[in-house]
């Protein structure tokens, strides 16, 4: 914090000085007006004065570390890791400087968004031209909206999780935060209506109603009170878990015929979960524990979007057979 608070008001770490960092903390320049201030648009497409601080006096005080042979320190409840340097010449005018925070999260966020988006553009293929349709042009698989919900807030939070670890801000933050506890919370959701083959809306209604109002409650608590991260991952970890446990009961007691991609994902993703929990320093500087959870995610999301159109053909012939 000291590093901090002398680079926001000298603009230097050490050696190294920021021409752009002259801000105090609070976003104002020092000794200058406000109508002086660094625009909104440039503060986000480059690193500002306090996020260039953190980042050098964290890279300070992990060689000083070094040097006396201790281990790594969280900052911000993450553990440093390397950054990647790429430059980009335009119109050969100059150079663009992007600097990553987190390289390796961010590759696996997006291929984990890209993953997602495959699954459900596959999955709505299937069931609304390659499966059989109702009269009125309705699919008969009676969770495709459900699945459709789910596949949005997919694409919505990992395409944030790849925002937060290029850009660690305030707002990446809380929105990366934000979406991950929405998308667990009617993960859950969509666990107890599929399990216990909730079709009845008001049924739905009445057990999705507590849920979203607890999920509601949470996000604005890390958003507008306190972003406990303590508290924040005791709440993702006990959603994660109860989902987990209804898909596991479920695979156990149905006769599904794809229920052994519901085990693996089941298994795979719980263990993969204790690299949440049990975090560990970066290998190389680039691999830590959260990157390499979010590589396992990827294959999971392909199996897992697998059983998704398997649960579609098999509870569409089930109807069809019925209609027999």
């Amino acid at each position: 914090r000291d590093c901090i608070r002398q680079c926001q008001e000298t603009g230097c770490v050490g050696p190294k000085c920021f021409p752009h960092c002259t801000f105090s903390s609070d976003g104002e320049l020092v000794g200058r007006p406000w109508y002086m201030q660094e625009p909104l648009y440039l503060q986000w497409k480059k690193w500002g004065c306090q996020s260039d601080c953190r980042y050098h006096c964290m890279l300070d005080r992990e060689k000083e570390n070094k040097l006396l042979n201790l281990g790594p320190v969280k900052y911000h409840e993450l553990i440093q890791c390397c950054s990647n340097f790429a430059t980009l010449s335009q119109n050969n005018i100059g150079l663009f400087k992007f600097r990553y925070a987190e390289p390796a999260s961010v590759a696996f966020s997006v291929l984990n968004l890209a993953m997602h988006f495959h699954g459900w553009v596959s999955f709505f293929i299937l069931v609304y031209y390659k499966l059989p349709l109702k009269d009125e042009k309705k699919a008969y698989y009676e969770y495709a909206s459900l699945w459709h919900i789910y596949a949005f807030l997919s694409l919505n939070s990992w395409f944030w999780s790849a925002v937060f670890h290029s850009r660690d801000v305030d707002l990446t933050e809380k929105l990366d935060y934000s979406s991950v506890v929405v998308l667990l919370g009617y993960s859950l959701i969509l666990a107890i209506l599929r399990s216990f083959n909730v079709r009845d809306e008001a049924t739905r209604v009445m057990v999705s109603a507590p849920l979203i109002a607890f999920v509601i409650t949470h996000v604005m608590y890390i958003n507008f009170y306190k972003l406990d991260y303590g508290w924040n991952m005791t709440v993702c970890v006990v959603i994660a878990v109860a989902q987990l446990t209804i898909w596991a009961v479920w695979a156990g007691v149905s006769r599904h015929p794809s229920c052994w991609k519901l085990w693996l994902v089941v298994i795979a993703g719980g263990l993969a979960m204790l690299l949440e929990i049990y975090d560990f320093p970066p290998y190389e500087g680039l691999f830590d524990a959260h990157a390499i959870w979010h590589a396992i995610t990827i294959p999971l999301t392909y199996i897992w979007w697998s059983f998704i159109r398997d649960d579609a053909k098999f509870r569409t012939a089930k109807f069809l057979k019925k209609d027999k």
